[in-house]
């Protein structure tokens, strides 16, 4: 059963208060010309944004990385995002902006090579094995399971979904084929024109009530934080202090919850090859 929390509640409800004031701002600032005053008024709106997205980016990386280069590919991609927004495309600026900021941010990380192939590689490996496990068993694997199928401890297993956790973050700036980092990326899907490409369009769809479905099957614990960190925008160390956990725990426990849904995905392209 699909559940929701009030705050998530809320936010939607802010959310279609605030779409009608939105789109009238959006047509007013897609009307302004590149460099104007009103396009700066509106990067400057969101300049809180990146801030935000670099953040809670910056809590999966090495400390070499410089913060300082991701804000300002976050820049790059807001002001991309306020010059190529279409209020007609049915979904919301900030929407679309969180996408441009996050293709940019990662487009420099891809650029530094920050996530070591072994690192996909190991999360490719416990992804298979969790495929394989739900398969044979018919249920969605426990972290008991999936360390024992590994032959690992239960303690070496959560570390290792630490070492991993870098590539266990969703999001549509990752390319569509994990084997192939040259291919298109998700982000990269998303048309910037008004008019709906009916094959995506329906990819999309199938995509979205694939992941809604696998949601609904995953732990009460695992929904609650990928509710909490995706649909309401809490850092993990947030998430970690309301539940009395510490960080690292959340940090495992949102490993297991996406490595399951790209597993339970990875089935069905297997399917349609």
């Amino acid at each position: 059963m699909k559940t929701t929390t009030p705050a998530i509640d809320e936010l939607e409800t802010t959310k279609v208060e605030n779409r009608r004031t939105n789109r009238e701002l959006c047509q007013k600032y897609k009307q302004a010309a590149p460099g104007s005053a009103a396009e700066g008024d509106r990067v400057r709106q969101y300049l809180p944004l990146v801030k935000t997205i670099v953040g809670r980016i910056a809590m999966t990386l090495p400390t070499h990385v410089d913060l300082e280069d991701l804000y300002s590919s976050g820049l790059v991609g807001l002001l991309n995002a306020v010059r190529n927004y279409d209020p007609d495309c049915g979904s919301a600026f900030e929407t679309y902006a969180r996408l441009r900021i996050r293709g940019a941010i990662f487009d420099e990380l891809r650029r530094l090579d920050w996530v070591p192939r072994s690192v996909h590689a190991k999360a490719r490996k416990v992804q298979t094995v969790m495929q394989e496990l739900e398969q044979k068993n018919g249920h969605i694997p426990t972290e008991q399971e999936v360390s024992k199928a590994l032959n690992l401890p239960l303690q070496d297993y959560q570390q290792l979904l630490d070492e991993i956790r870098p590539a266990t973050f969703v999001c549509l700036d990752v390319a569509q084929n994990p084997d192939n980092e040259d291919g298109p990326s998700n982000y990269e899907s998303v048309p910037d024109n008004s008019q709906e490409n009916p094959v995506e369009g329906a990819s999309k769809r199938e995509l979205t009530r694939l992941i809604a479905e696998r949601l609904e099957d995953l732990p009460e614990m695992q929904r609650k934080v990928l509710a909490l960190y995706y649909f309401e925008g809490l850092r993990l160390r947030e998430i970690a202090e309301a539940y009395h956990l510490t960080e690292s725990r959340i940090c495992q426990i949102h490993a297991q919850a996406i490595l399951s849904i790209k597993s339970y995905l990875k089935k069905f392209d297997a399917l349609a090859d």
